[in-house]
């Protein structure tokens, strides 16, 4: 029923190769930061209230938090030096 339903919006489904943890791993370290730094403190009321509290901690994530693999920068600075030093 997943993939049919990937079928239909016609989105490919991305699996990490057999056997290699690595392959996901920021991703996996982001959903990891947003368990332990975010939900797991929260009882959302409402889910609208749950996706208010994500979005918000997208921004922060982003835009705030530092990375020790961007050089303790947050992404969104990191992405800006690259960018100025680029060009």
């Amino acid at each position: 029923e997943y993939r049919q339903h990937l079928d239909i919006m016609q989105m490919q489904q991305s699996m990490s190769r057999k056997g290699n943890c690595w392959d996901n791993a920021p991703t996996e370290h982001f959903f990891r930061s947003l368990k332990h730094e975010e939900l797991n403190y929260n009882n959302f009321r409402t889910e609208e209230a749950a996706k208010l509290s994500i979005i918000d901690y997208l921004d922060f994530y982003n835009g705030k938090r530092t990375h020790s693999k961007l050089g303790y920068q947050s992404p969104l600075q990191f992405e800006r030096e690259f960018y100025r030093e680029a060009s």
